[in-house]
């Protein structure tokens, strides 16, 4: 055999191997019916789970299950901010399935939360009890012109949800 044909079968068995490869490249990057069919439902799982959780952490159903009115404003401060973490802790993990924005809104809404407790708490008496802590995050959620964040934030995750619906 001579050069040339030695080369061009080379060429020959080089082309056809960098194309099995390409092809076998390209077939695994796109998601297989049975890959779409196992996520999906954990995907929808974890916007259920973040609504649950928006509901949870809106303050007037937290300070309905919550409130002890015996506790001093400091003592339900904490009790409060406490149970909005590990509501958010335990959900956490959530976020490798929702979108970016879904996981935003629900963050944004935590820290706000933390946000209104804590200054309230700061703005109340020493002496002050419980239930004036709770009286005073009502009403100030109530005078808010965006007064229901954890609706807004709750709509977000449902629209988010949605789109893979």
């Amino acid at each position: 055999m001579d050069s040339t044909t030695v080369a061009l079968g080379l060429s020959i068995i080089a082309f056809l191997t960098s194309a099995f490869v390409f092809f076998q490249l390209r077939d695994a990057k796109t998601p297989t019916e049975q890959t779409i069919s196992i996520t999906k439902p954990l995907q929808l799982q974890a916007y259920e789970r973040l609504v649950l959780l928006c509901e949870r952490i809106a303050l007037p159903n937290l300070i309905s299950r919550v409130s002890q009115p015996n506790l001093s404003v400091a003592e339900m401060q904490v009790f409060l901010v406490e149970s909005i973490k590990q509501e958010f802790e335990y959900n956490a993990t959530q976020q490798i399935y929702v979108s970016q924005t879904a996981w935003e809104a629900v963050r944004n809404l935590r820290d706000q939360n933390l946000l209104l407790i804590n200054s309230i708490s700061k703005s109340l008496s020493p002496n002050a009890k419980a239930s004036d802590l709770n009286r005073t995050i009502i009403e100030a959620i109530m005078q808010e012109e965006r007064a229901a964040l954890h609706t807004f934030t709750t709509d977000t995750v449902n629209a988010e949800a949605k789109k893979i619906m």
